[in-house]
């Protein structure tokens, strides 16, 4: 279904914000649009919902099964913004999902287990929101792929990956079950990163509720909602594997000319399934199994 404005989603679209799991992937480029499309819907999202320009393509065989939403995400502060609005449309107990074309996800046993099954499990343990780790991928060889963007050629880092304490800004106190996480090319290349933006972390699936917000930097007003577990054991985490940060160096004149290549001694290439991104550690499958 096709939307005439973000507005109009969010007041003739309010059935499809009642439940859940919505997944709203947001496109700021045409690179991978058909890609990202497929893959959450092969999750097992109830919807799926593309905000982007007008002036972009969706291949034919993915147009109908998605809502699409004209919306601009290139201005600073668009996605968090839109979100709040969709947050607040919503009917709280809603799942929602979000993410950037280029952007994946995966959760433990995704192969044979859709996303509603997993939130079903992790609402059952009380659990309103999932830590999603964004993982860091890039073309191996950047001679044959300049944009830095390759399905088949995908590598991502296999060690680096590190977290510090997330300090109160208040009290100057560490917070309860929180941690800032840092790893992937955004830590390799972190002089060409804003400070902002060098976490890995992103509180990528939660339930809608009143007033919550999502801030700029990818946490909640509700500090709960920004935990990565319960106080009593490990919960599910999932990750995100993401060309995004590779195709903003190579895009940016100050970082293009500086990198010639992404692989380092802990390159591995991506296999696209949840088992290696176990294996590694970048997501935890909790109590289930």
């Amino acid at each position: 279904m096709h939307y005439r404005a973000l507005g109009d989603f969010l007041q003739t679209g309010k059935p499809i914000l009642s439940k859940g799991p919505v997944a709203l992937i947001f496109i700021e480029d045409e690179v991978e649009i058909g890609t990202t499309l497929r893959h959450h819907l092969n999750c097992g999202f109830k919807a799926v919902v593309a905000l982007m320009p007008d002036a972009f393509d969706i291949p034919e065989d993915v147009a109908p099964l998605i809502h699409r939403v004209p919306y601009d995400c290139s201005s600073a502060n668009s996605v968090t913004m839109a979100m709040n609005q969709i947050i607040a449309a919503a009917t709280p107990g809603c799942w929602l999902y979000y993410c950037y074309n280029s952007e994946y996800l995966f959760y433990p046993f995704c192969e044979t287990r859709t996303v509603s099954e997993m939130l079903t499990f992790h609402t059952e343990e009380r659990r309103n929101a999932m830590l999603t780790y964004v993982i860091d991928l890039y073309a191996g060889d950047l001679s044959a792929h300049p944009s830095a963007v390759s399905i088949e050629n995908a590598h991502l880092d296999k060690s680096g990956y590190y977290a510090q304490g997330r300090k109160d800004p208040e009290t100057g106190h560490p917070r309860e079950r929180q941690l800032d996480f840092f790893g992937g090319i955004r830590w390799r290349h972190e002089e060409h990163i804003p400070e902002t933006s060098r976490k890995i972390d992103r509180i990528a699936l939660f339930q809608a509720k009143p007033d919550l917000t999502l801030q700029s930097d990818h946490t909640f007003n509700d500090q709960e909602y920004n935990t990565y577990s319960c106080p009593w054991h490990h919960n599910l985490t999932a990750a995100i594997c993401s060309f995004r940060a590779a195709k903003a160096l190579k895009r940016n004149p100050g970082s293009t000319f500086d990198i010639q290549s992404f692989k380092w001694h802990n390159s591995a290439p991506f296999e696209w399934h949840s088992r290696q991104l176990l294996d590694l550690g970048l997501m935890e499958p909790g109590q289930w199994f």
